[in-house]
């Protein structure tokens, strides 16, 4: 019995060195977790992209600007002419805290009864607005802290319920895992079933090839936006402030891209059970470095670099400015024309790696 139990296990052995894919993913996802935990991931939300409006334009209020960024809390990346001027880029998605500071500021400090100054406050995310509130109550350089030097103001989630910060973007998570598990084991299926055998006699180029193989699951994301749409109002109350138009073009240039990628990892495994995993190797870091489940302001330069290539960072930005700040389509061109290179990047990899040959 011992012998026959290490004849099976020795084949099994031999089995995954030649699988060199599987024999890579012992290795590469535990090594995949551990960095991103351990580096990439970072709860503690620093240098929030923020605007300033000072009306009053005094030694004192720059010092206060001045005193907020040294606070390491938010990053001043721009000015705005007012709160109007704020609030719009709030909408945009261009900044996460908006500082106002009336004329009449110093004025206001001496009256303890009411804030000085305003925060407008981006609370789509309960984390980034948690950190922002910090800057409320922040100490005037060289006094003792008043009772509130800003009056904060939370848009778009004052509430801080957590499913309208999740719902719009577990409609990318969903399409990414769909989309691009349903295309990995496309081409693998042909091969293993042998229809590649029938394609081989036919005129089809191997793009034509790919673009039919997308066209389906495109109509096929787009029913599944329909239905958590759906279900995110009926059970969560999640808002649509935007127009729904708007999402589903943002859908459309996110499932192709998310298409292009599972072509691509279906020329790469030679088995259905391959392109599962080279899926789930896929997911990792998407899920992780988008934005989704952790601040995208909290982590790391690089890996912050590395979530600007990732698809779903750039649609987690699209859907919850569409459907939670209620902005357009024409204000976030800047996420789109970074699905539609990685769209065009993949499908040229894809096709150029696809062959009908049956060896």
């Amino acid at each position: 019995m011992l012998r026959r139990l290490l004849a099976i296990a020795g084949k099994e052995i031999r089995q995954l060195k030649r699988d060199r894919l599987t024999f890579g993913m012992i290795v590469g996802v535990p090594l995949l977790q551990i960095l991103l935990f351990g580096y990439a991931i970072d709860l503690d939300v620093r240098n929030v992209n923020a605007a300033v409006a000072d009306h009053a334009n005094t030694s004192l209020s720059r010092q206060v600007v001045a005193a907020a960024e040294a606070s390491q809390v938010i990053r001043i990346t721009s000015s705005a002419t007012g709160p109007e001027a704020l609030r719009a880029m709030l909408d945009a998605g261009e900044i996460d805290v908006g500082i106002y500071i009336p004329e009449d500021f110093e004025r206001r400090i001496l009256d303890s009864e009411r804030p000085a100054g305003q925060l407008l406050i981006n609370g789509s995310d309960p984390t980034v607005e948690s950190i922002a509130r910090q800057l409320a109550r922040m100490p005037l350089p060289g006094q003792a802290m008043p009772p509130a030097l800003f009056e904060a103001r939370t848009f778009y989630n004052p509430e801080r319920r957590s499913p309208i910060n999740i719902v719009p973007a577990l409609i990318g998570v969903i399409l990414h895992l769909t989309m691009v598990l349903f295309t990995a084991i496309a081409i693998v299926r042909e091969r293993e079933r042998g229809n590649l055998e029938l394609l081989i006699t036919t005129p089809v180029r191997s793009g034509e090839l790919m673009l039919g193989k997308i066209i389906p699951y495109v109509i096929i994301g787009l029913i599944q936006v329909t239905l958590i749409l759906l279900v995110s109002q009926w059970l969560f109350e999640v808002p649509v402030r935007g127009r729904v138009i708007d999402l589903y073009l943002a859908s459309a240039v996110f499932i192709l891209a998310a298409l292009s990628l599972g072509l691509t990892v279906s020329t790469l495994a030679k088995t259905q059970f391959q392109a599962i995993q080279l899926t789930v190797f896929t997911f990792l870091p998407s899920i992780l470095l988008s934005g989704f489940m952790f601040p995208f302001e909290g982590m790391p330069e690089v890996a912050q670099m590395i979530g600007e290539v990732i698809p779903l960072t750039h649609f987690v930005r699209l859907s919850r400015g569409i459907l939670i700040r209620g902005a357009e389509l024409e204000t976030l061109t800047m996420e789109i024309w970074p699905l539609l290179a990685f769209f065009a990047v993949f499908m040229v990899i894809a096709t150029l790696r696809f062959s009908k040959r049956l060896d």
